[in-house]
């Protein structure tokens, strides 16, 4: 039995639409928002039930169906790095048409956040997770990164399926005025943000690069005390988000 549910769960992690969720948090919010769950592999069933009816019992039910249970050796054998929560599982990737759709509806009623050539796959999963916090309507990366990295999950918390995740080249941005975070530009408190913007981060060394500065409707820059030479990606996003927040009180 236990060599049919790896080979099962090695089959199915082999098509190019799954990613793996890896721990709770991420199934959790998979579940949550809609994502499809195909396989969920725990080392201890009744205790990822008890957490599950702990913290988030409104996938309590759909979890249990789901999870089958696997001798914690035989999990490590498909995740080395196990999470402290011992459970995995497959989800289905929304698709490529799915998501550029919801980031190019219009009017749009809240922002779409731009990294620019991002590197660092846990900046990025925490970024991913500030947007469904503040209901930004997606992120979308440009550069090599892939936005769906097992890593950039487990960062995000499973909070992909919450928003719109998607990779683009700068020439296919979504439409929408393009707010672009420069140490150049306009003081950040001397501008609102509209609904309807692009908020365009690019890396804590190299900030934007040239060509996304020319293509931006306007420079805005966070004050910074002398000496300071950079915030983290995902403070400067936060500020962002919480910038346009608050102007629509």
């Amino acid at each position: 039995m236990d060599d049919q549910v790896v080979r099962e769960w090695r089959a199915a992690e082999s098509a190019s639409d799954v990613v793996l969720l890896d721990g709770f948090h991420p199934l959790k919010h998979a579940l949550r928002f809609g994502g499809e769950v195909r396989r969920v592999l725990t080392a201890d069933r009744a205790a990822l039930s008890a957490l599950a009816r702990e913290l988030a019992p409104d996938v309590a039910v759909a979890l249990d169906a789901l999870a089958v249970e696997l001798p914690e050796a035989r999990l490590r054998s498909l995740a080395p790095r196990l999470h402290p929560t011992g459970v995995i599982a497959l989800a289905v990737r929304p698709s490529v048409a799915a998501n550029r759709a919801v980031l190019a509806e219009r009017p749009r009623r809240a922002p779409v956040v731009v990294l620019e050539n991002p590197r660092n796959l846990g900046n990025v999963g925490a970024v991913i997770r500030l947007a469904a916090g503040f209901g930004a309507t997606g992120v979308v990366t440009t550069g090599e990164l892939d936005p769906w990295h097992p890593t950039v999950l487990r960062g995000s918390a499973g909070l992909h399926f919450a928003t719109a995740v998607e990779r683009v080249a700068l020439p296919e941005l979504p439409a929408g005025p393009l707010y672009v975070l420069d140490p150049e530009g306009t003081d950040i408190r001397d501008l609102p943000f509209p609904d309807d913007a692009l908020l365009a981060f690019g890396t804590e060394r190299h900030g934007v690069s040239a060509e996304l500065k020319e293509r931006a409707d306007r420079l805005v820059a966070v004050p910074m005390q002398p000496g300071v030479s950079s915030f983290n990606l995902a403070t400067s996003v936060a500020m962002g988000l919480f910038h346009w927040m608050s102007g629509r009180r």
